[in-house]
């Protein structure tokens, strides 16, 4: 007999349900990188707005937008191995189907 005393209960949860509590944590981080993402692309927007095109009087000292593209492109390769690894956990398509019906619902909520 295993003695699970001290172990966090999601690790002593039955492999059916380690999974799908994996796959739930996995969802969620996915979300908060297109959270992240969507962030990135409003700022992005919103400095674009504040320097209109042909303005003499402004000076761009720093210019941010190439980090903020590099970091919206770290995040989309973040996103895309969550993804692979929810896809892996899949047995039979199952789990796969249900981050996708996830994420569209998330998108519909954010």
């Amino acid at each position: 007999m295993q003695n699970f005393a001290g172990t966090d209960p999601r690790v002593a949860a039955a492999i059916s349900d380690s999974r799908q509590l994996i796959a739930t944590d996995l969802r969620s981080l996915i979300a908060q990188i297109e959270t992240s993402i969507r962030l990135i692309e409003a700022a992005i927007t919103l400095e674009d707005a504040c320097d209109p095109p042909g303005s003499t009087d402004v000076f761009v000292l720093d210019d941010v937008t190439p980090r903020y593209a590099t970091a919206s492109a770290a995040l989309g390769a973040c996103r895309a191995g969550l993804g692979l690894a929810l896809k892996s956990l899949s047995d039979s398509g199952k789990l796969t189907e249900t981050a996708t019906a996830a994420a569209r619902q998330q998108r519909l909520i954010g």
